[in-house]
């Protein structure tokens, strides 16, 4: 009777899992043959490093509704590489929840696999009600299969894209979410939550550097509006080189969408690094110089360039040029009244 007990109990935990392909997928810029690839990388002129980051699903968000008490995940990765030291193992490999509640996006659970086949439990113990599910894919691996796993009397079904408008924000590490504790803390998921509107995220870590080929990407797929990390990663030489040729590229195919540009962050490896702090108020300085010439040339394009966009305490830094959750949320909270007003002006609300 005990053994009868145990075997009863263990088949009533089981999950009944479901393709995720079976529900609607936001923050995706355009068909690929892969689900969770970014970008169709074969279509252009990438280096190998920059395409294996555009298959990295970094922003991407299923969206469901479902009335089990339990959700759970269960993937199949393509690459599961949990390498980056700046960033959590939920972040780079795990997924992010949130409910709504009230109109508003709360969090509701997140984890990570411990190997390459394991499911994981995401939430447990809520009531039978119905709920909008919001769950955010992982930043840094490569997705083949996903299920979502709910109670085996529950029922799940696709829920229609909740966010408004195709806003793409192409950029560094920090738009792509390094360092971040949970996929869902990047400073345009943190945004979108707040806003009601959708970001497509096209940061590709390191990478971001006003290339050609990521001009064409942009320019290949339709949107309401354009945002671009441009500055965080090239260095001064190369931000006079570049940034008008990107911007001309942008303006020929997409003439009458904004495009707004976003200073870098300070970093506080700049508190004592002399050679470091040289380096990045010349970046600065390029960026001003870059953008006044533009703006005489091209109408429609902007520069957000607030300051102590991380705060002015100096505790938010991970690694000295990374955020942590805190610096990414300060960051998006300093940024969206500037950029929600410029949106507002091209009737983007």
């Amino acid at each position: 009777m005990l053994a009868s007990f145990f075997l009863v109990a263990g088949a009533s935990a089981q999950l009944k899992y479901v393709d995720a392909t079976e529900f609607g997928l936001v923050n995706k810029l355009c068909q690929t043959e892969n689900r969770y690839h970014r970008v169709d990388t074969d279509k252009y002129d990438l280096t190998k490093n920059e395409a294996n980051l555009l298959h990295m699903p970094a922003g991407m968000a299923l969206v469901f509704r479902t009335n089990s008490s339990r959700i759970g995940v269960r993937t199949d990765f393509l690459d599961y590489n949990v390498t980056r030291s700046s960033t959590t193992a939920v972040s780079q490999t795990g997924y992010d929840l949130y409910i709504r509640r009230d109109g508003e996006w709360l969090y509701a659970g997140s984890n990570a696999p411990k190997d390459a086949h394991a499911e994981q439990m995401l939430i447990r113990n809520m009531d039978d009600s119905e709920k909008e599910c919001l769950l955010y894919l992982p930043l840094f691996c490569e997705l083949k299969r996903i299920e979502i796993g709910i109670d085996e009397g529950a029922t799940i079904e696709a829920l229609p894209n909740p966010f408004r408008h195709r806003i793409v924000i192409f950029g560094s590490s920090f738009t792509q979410g390094t360092s971040t504790g949970r996929p869902g803390m990047s400073y345009p998921m943190i945004m979108q939550r707040s806003t009601g509107l959708q970001f497509i995220n096209l940061g590709v870590a390191g990478n971001s550097k006003l290339q050609q080929s990521f001009a064409r990407i942009i320019g290949d797929n339709d949107c309401d509006a354009i945002i671009v990390d441009a500055f965080s990663n090239p260095g001064p030489e190369m931000i006079r080189e570049r940034f008008l040729p990107f911007v001309a590229a942008i303006r020929k195919a997409h003439p009458r969408v904004p495009v707004i540009f976003l200073q870098t962050i300070y970093r506080d490896r700049a508190n004592f690094d002399l050679q470091e702090r040289a380096r990045e108020e010349e970046k600065r300085r390029a960026a001003r110089e870059v953008f006044d010439a533009a703006a005489k040339i091209y109408d429609g394009i902007y520069f957000v360039d607030e300051p102590n966009l991380t705060g002015t305490d100096h505790i938010t830094s991970l690694d000295g040029t990374h955020p942590d959750d805190l610096g990414y949320w300060r960051w998006a909270n300093a940024i969206r009244p500037r950029i929600v007003k410029i949106l507002k002006k091209h009737g983007i609300r």
